[in-house]
C-alpha cells in the first residue's frame, strides 16, 4: 500500500488516504489518481513508514519543501530541530538512568515524575 497525505495551503498535513500499490506505481500516478478520485487539485505527497521524508506524517505535520520531509509539530519552544532527523530534541538529552521524566520548560530541565 502506498500512504498520502493532503496538504493545505501552508503545507501543513490535514488528510491522509492509502492507495493500492497497482494504482500509485509511483508518487505521480498516485496523485493524479486522488485528484481524479476526489475530483479536485489539492496538494497531495507521499508519505513513506522506512524514513524516506525523515518523518512518516501525520496529521498536523508540515512538509518542508527544502528538506524534502515531513517535520511534526514543535512540542516546547526551547527544543531544537535535528537537521539530520528531522525530530525535535530537548536543549539536554532525556536522563539515562531508568527513571521516567517530564520535560519542564519553565526551567529547561528533565524533572523526575
Amino acid at each position: 500500500m502506498a500512504y498520502f497525505v493532503e496538504l493545505d495551503e501552508n503545507n501543513m498535513v490535514i488528510a491522509s488516504v492509502v492507495v493500492a500499490d497497482h494504482v500509485a506505481t509511483t508518487e505521480s500516478a498516485g496523485i493524479t489518481y486522488l485528484n481524479k478520485l476526489y475530483n479536485n487539485t489539492s496538494s497531495w505527497k507521499q508519505t513513506y513508514k522506512d524514513g524516506t521524508r525523515k518523518n512518516y506524517a501525520g496529521i498536523g505535520f508540515i512538509y518542508d519543501q527544502t528538506r524534502d520531509a515531513f517535520i511534526g509539530q514543535r512540542p516546547y519552544p526551547s527544543w531544537l530541530l535535528n537537521e539530520s532527523t528531522c525530530k525535535w530534541n530537548a536543549p539536554t538529552p532525556y536522563p539515562d538512568d531508568g527513571k521516567m521524566y517530564l520535560w519542564h520548560e519553565d526551567n529547561t530541565s528533565w524533572v523526575e515524575k
